[in-house]
């Protein structure tokens, strides 16, 4: 098994005696050390409007973490297409995978949060058709070396040639969020890569990876595990009172998201938005527990097939190195000094 780590870092609103930049500058730091323990990668988020920080400007970001490390792949979980003027975004992906000698990840998706598209003026109702739209736009920014136009439904250009040209030929290797069976089969379709949720409990996640499994394979082409990630919180706790604090926090931070992401009508139908807000469907998808606990939910996934995960380390730093130290040898089969 292979392991990335995948989050967000957060910068609190200035005043006189707080630095808003210490949470990002920590953040590239986490993902030197990172790098130094074994990790593969860094997926991080893209979101907007949350009042508590997260990171907004992800390429930005990433493109430090870039500059600091020599072998982590740089990837977005994910950029919300709807929002994004697809060439300036193909230009600025394609510099920082030149920059990075081709380390970029690109993770995509329509979006889910409500208060997203409210703050941006986009209706959620076209979040599929720009999303589409745009993708089509990214490849042909990528892969042609001749001006082109385009005359859509929300994107006009006229006589362009993108550049700086990618390092990753054709370009950078597409991953695209899903959750729901239809979004799924649709992304073994455009043969893009997957990108599986940290909240599903492992029996859904596991449905979900053996369905796009099928699917490729219906699809006539050979399937490479390495192509779907599957994020999962962890936190290595010992005690019972640290396990039910853990869990009570990420319940609250759930709920605080779902409050953003929600319609007015109550009717988003996000798969991120279906699972209960209980304490048991908390924890039901994390690897919290002792190295053992952790050791044995990591073993169900790969007896399922699965072999990349990505981290979102509650405890920090402190976590991955004991997940480093203490997991990780006995499923990437060499042992890695903290």
């Amino acid at each position: 098994m292979r392991f990335g780590i995948f989050g967000s870092a957060q910068a609190r609103r200035g005043v006189p005696d707080v630095d808003s930049g210490a949470g990002f500058k920590d953040f590239v730091e986490y993902n030197v050390q990172a790098e130094a323990l074994g990790y593969q990668s860094s997926f991080v988020v893209e979101h907007h409007f949350t009042g508590f920080g997260q990171i907004s400007a992800t390429l930005n970001l990433l493109t430090w973490v870039g500059a600091r490390t020599s072998t982590l792949r740089l990837g977005t979980a994910v950029m919300v297409l709807p929002w994004h003027n697809p060439v300036l975004l193909a230009e600025q992906v394609a510099t920082m995978d030149l920059l990075s000698n081709g380390r970029v990840d690109l993770g995509i998706g329509p979006g889910y949060r409500h208060n997203e598209f409210a703050g941006f003026c986009v209706p959620m109702e076209e979040a599929e058709e720009r999303f589409d739209e745009s993708v089509q736009l990214l490849i042909r920014a990528w892969t042609s070396d001749v001006p082109w136009s385009h005359r859509g439904k929300y994107w006009q250009f006229e006589n362009v040639v993108v550049e700086p040209p990618t390092a990753q030929k054709p370009h950078p290797p597409l991953w695209m969020g899903a959750g729901r069976p239809e979004s799924i089969k649709k992304v073994a379709a455009r043969g893009y890569n997957l990108l599986l949720d940290q909240f599903a409990p492992f029996d859904q996640t596991i449905d979900r990876f053996k369905l796009f499994r099928s699917e490729v394979q219906a699809l006539g082409r050979r399937f490479d595990p390495s192509r779907v990630a599957v994020a999962r919180s962890v936190n290595v706790v010992m005690t019972a009172a640290e396990r039910e604090k853990a869990i009570e926090a990420r319940l609250a931070a759930r709920r605080r998201t779902e409050r953003l992401a929600q319609r007015p009508d109550g009717q988003n139908k996000a798969s991120i938005m279906s699972y209960a807000s209980t304490l048991e469907a908390a924890e039901a998808g994390t690897l919290y527990g002792s190295p053992d606990e952790i050791a044995a939910k990591l073993q169900t996934l790969r007896a399922a097939g699965v072999e990349y995960v990505l981290l979102n380390s509650v405890g920090g730093l402190e976590t991955l190195r004991r997940f480093a130290r203490e997991v990780l040898p006995a499923f990437a089969g060499a042992s890695v000094t903290a």
